[in-house]
């Protein structure tokens, strides 16, 4: 068996920590959806996302807040939009895993 020593154990735990977060994050199907259509179109504005997802601005705009916080999207300005791509790898990849059919 394969002991952990002390500095391993906290390692370890804050790495566990750190993707529990990432997971929380994730964890909502608007967000989901929001990732999804990233995905699929690499850019979108918040607009797209609420034609799609048929949920208020104000809602994807919610969501959105949670995905940049957590450090998952990314939003760049274009004239008076704002488009919206993914910036974690790790989360792209751990969507396209969820999203397989």
């Amino acid at each position: 068996m394969n002991f952990l020593n002390l500095e391993e154990k906290k390692q370890l735990k804050e790495k566990l920590e750190e993707k529990a977060e990432l997971f929380k994050a994730i964890s909502h199907p608007v967000r989901l959806c929001i990732l999804e259509m990233l995905l699929r179109n690499n850019k979108i504005n918040v607009t797209e996302m609420q034609c799609c997802i048929e949920v208020s601005q104000s809602t994807v705009s919610q969501h959105i807040a949670k995905l940049k916080a957590a450090g998952i999207i990314k939003g760049e300005r274009e004239g008076v939009e704002i488009y919206y791509s993914i910036s974690n790898e790790e989360i792209e990849k751990i969507i396209k895993l969820i999203l397989q059919n």
